[in-house]
């Protein structure tokens, strides 16, 4: 009998910070945990205007400080179908839920933020490194946000 896979997507304003790095640290942290093959995680933007391009250099390199691997990582637009495609729309604050809201009603259940399931963190929002340069925080935010988000779903659909 084969097992329906939990589909979650990433998504921040350009799709080369948060989201991409928020892929990677969940993609790890599921493969260490013996469940990549009940998963697919993707990432995307909100606009297209990196579309193809790598993670953000700040991104890669608190990546390869973790020792966390980006292999095949490469920004994308959002598209019509991710709303129906993925179970788990997960954005990095709350402007971006606002916008993910207005192109998909339909899939506004599904949709929330990285750091609503982390019960003591004093931020709601993933700040935006590209803007803030301050890649430490992302990632210790988007790991925290990442467990949590874990924990979640297998309470959710993995027991």
């Amino acid at each position: 009998m084969s097992q329906e896979k939990i589909r979650v997507l990433f998504v921040c304003l350009g799709n080369i910070c948060r989201s991409p790095m928020a892929e990677a640290v969940f993609r790890d942290m599921v493969r260490r945990e013996g469940l990549a093959d009940r998963f697919v995680i993707d990432s995307a933007g909100l606009g297209g205007w990196h579309e193809g391009d790598p993670p953000h250099i700040g991104t890669r390199r608190q990546l390869d400080r973790a020792g966390i691997s980006y292999e095949g990582i490469r920004a994308r637009k959002i598209r019509d179908d991710d709303f129906t495609g993925f179970d788990y729309i997960v954005a990095m604050d709350e402007d971006n839920v606002r916008q993910l809201h207005r192109l998909g009603r339909e899939a506004a259940s599904r949709v929330m933020k990285l750091l609503d399931p982390v019960p003591d963190s004093k931020l709601r929002d993933v700040p935006d490194p590209y803007y803030t340069g301050n890649f430490d925080q992302t990632y210790e935010l988007v790991t925290a946000g990442c467990r949590a988000l874990l924990e979640k779903i297998k309470a959710e659909r993995l027991t």
